[in-house]
């Protein structure tokens, strides 16, 4: 089993789903990741933040899938921005992982206080320069940050990774990105620890393709175009997750589905949200 591919502005491409590792740690994380790998996920997403670049290492030296098609994401720190941090907190996590290259790397959270995001872009495309960086692109910006990069460093990131499920659909940030050939991925994208798998509009879609709820949030996403990144340490559930490119849902279901939209479930707004 494997997912499509979508090309990025850069000229690279993503996998249209990936695999979330936050907990995944030590050797219960680097079992699920080989297996995941195994099942026929090819984007692993992880971060410094996470604590578990190490095991998302050892797991990638372990699959005997050839690394040039893995898509390796991390994701730089809050207390690590501004340009030399930025290249130094890279080259740790580049170390962790073992990799000649790191295939996407993104600013985990852009801490307008700080004000330092530019600086850190700034750095990441040195790094994409110096062939260390395949992609470069940022997670939880809004389109007002998105233009500022555009705007002061002519390089346009070529993913946004944003909370994004049926009850925060981000229906105006995704027109933007359409505007700009910037991908959306989902990070929460089955809005867990809420009632959304049980929600009427989406158990009956889910009875009518045969399929579980879960897989129909999923390929909601992927009507939208937009990668999702579900986390799971169970491997029945990963891979039923990544089942979700058999079936396809009507307009009409895509719209019932978003029209569940009650607004962020984490509550971390970008404008004010900060995790160093």
């Amino acid at each position: 089993m494997s997912a499509p591919a979508y090309s990025l502005r850069d000229g690279n491409t993503i996998p249209a789903i990936g695999l979330g590792t936050y907990g995944l740690n030590d050797q219960l994380g680097i079992d699920a990741i080989v297996s995941a790998i195994a099942d026929g996920y090819r984007l692993i997403d992880t971060a410094y933040n996470y604590g578990n670049e190490d095991a998302v290492g050892e797991a990638i030296q372990r699959t005997a899938v050839d690394r040039s098609d893995l898509v390796i994401t991390t994701k730089l720190p809050g207390r690590h921005h501004g340009y030399d941090e930025t290249i130094a907190s890279f080259e740790e996590s580049r170390k962790r992982l073992g990799l000649e290259w790191v295939d996407l790397y993104l600013i985990h959270w852009p801490l307008p206080r700080i004000d330092k995001y530019v600086e850190s872009w700034r750095a990441m495309i040195s790094l994409r320069e110096k062939g260390l960086v395949r992609s470069i692109g940022v997670s939880n910006f809004t389109p007002e940050m998105l233009s500022r990069l555009i705007d002061e460093t002519g390089v346009t990131p070529v993913v946004n990774q944003v909370e994004l499920h049926p009850y925060f659909p981000q229906a105006e940030l995704r027109a933007f990105h359409d505007e700009h050939e910037i991908r959306t991925e989902s990070w929460s994208p089955l809005a867990r620890r809420t009632d959304l798998l049980r929600e009427p509009v989406i158990v009956d879609i889910a009875a009518a393709h045969g399929v579980e709820p879960a897989q129909v949030v999923l390929r909601w996403h992927v009507e939208l175009e937009s990668v999702p990144i579900p986390k799971s340490s169970d491997p029945e559930r990963r891979r039923a997750n990544l089942d979700i490119f058999g079936f396809s849902l009507s307009a009409d279901q895509v719209d019932a589905i978003s029209a569940l939209e009650r607004g962020r479930i984490w509550g971390a707004d970008p404008a004010t949200h900060e995790e160093f």
